[in-house]
């Protein structure tokens, strides 16, 4: 009675390091015809213990062939990077079991790239993977992935393999170990890994975990044993997935680089008919950094709900937290010990300017004068809304932005500091008719703490009233400011050049703790307001012809009401550009990396 784990992924080569190259990988052009390799979002297909559907003369593979068309069909659609199968393929590994077997999966050679390992069942228990010759390895040992253009090799006994998958612009590893691996497979798996040492890797086995009745997982014998001698010292290892054990369940080990290893049981051969080639996808999303988790039986999710029987439709898909379910996985952070993100150089500030550049600062060195690297006398001095407050220069900064630092703005009610133009400054005056773009790099503090009510961002300082604009909500607001609310909404508020126009576009709340660039584009005729590269939903159609500047001080880091301040910005501002034209968003800072 056993269960499998999710997720088996295999990855071979033989018992010593050896490049990739070793061994032929001819591609099979069908298996990545549909598979978009740079797509951040991805499938790993987990297929547990299918035993009872190759057992003697009871055998029947109807469920798994309708499993197989599933994943065929569906591709593209679920971007399907790989299956791997989690052992006890059949249930007494006779010839005509394995023959069986081998032929079921005859259907998605060539055209999806998989994995098997050894369970129990399969090799008559006992011995480990030096048990020799066996119909299982004839079947599904090496000489049946060779040609596969995701294999690396397998173990010399033949009962360990690796694969090397790509999926979301990155290389995967995966390896697929026998239920009892030897000494000897745990030193040609941990070369495996030495060999390939930037690569996150999944470990796929038989028996490693078991868990009880309320799902928790915990490590078996021969898991305990996988923990010590592999996956603990090997900070690559972020995934275990195994069978062999009902009730499914997961854990979260702390390996010894102090990085978390999720580990998880699936197994449904004691569910209605043999858990008829129930199938779990692992979700991998590297912009949202979560792996959702789905389980499912795709030969009765294919019948006609009119045609199921009971016991078919209770057993469609799973739902406990065991069975469907999210990870948090910060995808950078978890693999930066072995694999740190390439970041892009810093910019020099000639390669972000033009001659429709009105001003750019950026922040390295003294807070106290900040230069307008355009040359055009925008320079920026700090304003102190008491003796106290001060702006400090930080490292912190957006992946995207030229410059690899910010400025760290502590304001809060009645206190704080800004950054603002000279009262002559060309900025002040300047009316924008032609269009503009401003952009900034900002971060919110997490946790986000105090009352910063609509602080402002940047603004150009004035009394709405004062340029004869009586349309909006006072008289006494400024022309021209991106602000945040009390929900942490973006906004942006304009009082036009040419008529008494007031249009305001509003964003959605602003997540704090990470990066952001904000762009406000304006046309001429119209503004839009971009976050990370997407415009935002609420961008009015009001005219929008110029900024109604009056000749004050452009101000970054807060807003004016009635020319007075009342706090400043609370948290990180980056590089921020003032362009006289409109620019579409590749042109903008980040150059098209806006996370």
């Amino acid at each position: 009675m056993e269960r499998r784990n999710l997720l088996r992924a295999a990855i071979a080569v033989p018992a010593v390091p050896l490049a990739v190259g070793a061994f032929d990988v001819a591609p099979a052009a069908a298996s990545s015809a549909k598979f978009d390799t740079h797509d951040p979002r991805f499938a790993l297909a987990v297929l547990p213990d299918t035993q009872y559907l190759f057992d003697a003369d009871s055998a029947d593979p109807a469920p798994l062939r309708a499993t197989f068309k599933y994943l065929l069909e569906q591709r593209a659609e679920d971007n399907v990077a790989f299956l791997t199968h989690l052992g006890d393929v059949t249930e007494h590994g006779t010839e005509q079991e394995i023959n069986l077997a081998g032929t079921t999966f005859q259907a998605i050679d060539g055209r999806l790239p998989y994995s098997v390992l050894a369970g129990n069942h399969d090799v008559n228990g006992g011995t480990d993977d030096q048990r020799g010759d066996t119909p299982y390895r004839k079947v599904f040992g090496p000489d049946r992935f060779r040609h596969a253009a995701t294999f690396l090799g397998s173990s010399a006994d033949g009962y360990n393999s690796a694969h090397r998958i790509t999926a979301a612009g990155r290389q995967w590893l995966i390896l697929a170990l026998d239920w009892r691996i030897s000494d000897a497979g745990l030193t040609w798996a941990r070369n495996i890994l030495t060999a390939n040492p930037k690569l996150p890797a999944i470990v796929t086995t038989h028996d490693l975990a078991w868990a009880d009745d309320a799902g928790q997982a915990y490590l078996s014998g021969n898991g305990q044993r996988l923990w010590d001698q592999l996956i603990n010292e090997h900070d690559q290892i972020f995934l275990t997935l195994n069978g062999h054990y009902w009730p499914p369940g997961r854990t979260v080990l702390k390996n010894a680089a102090g990085h978390d290893v999720h580990v998880h049981i699936t197994n449904y051969q004691d569910r209605y008919y043999g858990g008829a080639g129930m199938i779990r996808l692992y979700h991998f999303d590297l912009v949202r950094n979560r792996i959702d988790v789905e389980t499912f039986a795709p030969w009765f999710l294919k019948r006609d709900a009119e045609d199921r029987t009971p016991l078919e439709a209770e057993t469609i898909e799973l739902t406990s937290d065991v069975d469907r379910f999210s990870l948090s996985v910060d995808f950078d952070e978890r693999f930066a010990g072995f694999a740190p993100p390439a970041l892009p150089a810093p910019r020099p500030a000639a390669q972000v300017i033009d001659r429709h550049t009105a001003a750019y600062w950026r922040f390295e060195g003294d807070v106290e004068k900040v230069n307008d690297l355009t040359g055009k006398g925008n320079d920026l001095t700090v304003r102190r809304l008491t003796a106290t407050d001060h702006l400090t220069v930080s490292p912190e900064h957006h992946l995207g932005a030229p410059t690899h630092s910010s400025i760290r703005f502590d304001g809060g009610s009645g206190r704080g500091a800004l950054l603002q133009t000279a009262p002559n400054a060309p900025l002040n005056s300047l009316k924008f008719l032609d269009g503009y773009t401003f952009e900034t790099f900002l971060k919110l503090p997490e946790p986000f703490e105090g009352n910063h009510n609509w602080m402002g961002i940047f603004s150009w300082e004035g009394r709405s009233g004062d340029a004869g604009k009586h349309s909006g909500w006072s008289p006494l607001e400024p022309t021209c400011s991106l602000n945040l609310s009390p929900e942490r909404f973006l906004q942006y508020v304009l009082y036009t050049e040419d008529g008494d126009h007031n249009p305001t576009s509003w964003g959605h709340a602003m997540p704090v703790g990470v990066w952001h660039h904000v762009a406000v584009v304006n046309d001429g005729k119209r503004s839009i307001v971009w976050v990370n590269g997407s415009k935002i939903a609420r961008n009015p159609t009001q005219p929008a012809h110029g900024v109604a500047t009056l000749g004050r001080p452009f101000t970054l880091g807060g807003t004016s009401f009635d020319l007075n301040y009342d706090q400043s910005f609370y948290g990180w501002i980056g590089d921020t550009r003032i362009t006289t034209r409109a620019l579409r968003p590749e042109q903008f800072l980040p150059a098209g990396r806006f996370r």
